[in-house]
């Protein structure tokens, strides 16, 4: 997905921080929400930001379980092969408001995928 390459050059560009699409650097990416959400910048001056970090760990939920990307009516949504659906981009609005972790979510994505 476009939105996770994008995150993934801009993280490495401004932040210095390199993201590897692995489940660890989920963490880093918590992190960054945290941070952001600390600095109290306003719902609306985030979105976009929060869209790519959504989609960069929708991205690792992929390569780690075999998932696929799902978009319908402007949604988007990571398909397992179980058949479960989940929403990595609402999540990180979630984190964002303090209830949420995308390390988590793919943690739980991945201990329920089935075994390749």
């Amino acid at each position: 997905m476009r939105w996770a390459a994008d995150t993934v050059a801009t993280m490495r560009e401004g932040a210095r921080l390199r993201l590897d699409y692995s489940a660890q650097s989920l963490w880093s990416i918590d992190r960054m929400i945290e941070g952001i959400r600390r600095e109290g910048a306003p719902d609306a001056a985030v979105q976009q930001v929060l869209r790519g970090f959504g989609a960069y760990a929708g991205e690792v939920m992929v390569r780690q379980t075999g998932a696929e990307w799902w978009a319908t009516g402007g949604d988007h949504w990571i398909r397992t092969p179980d058949g479960r659906l989940w929403d990595p981009i609402d999540e990180a609005r979630r984190c964002y408001s303090g209830h949420g972790s995308l390390r988590l979510l793919c943690r739980d994505a991945v201990s329920t995928a089935p075994r390749r």
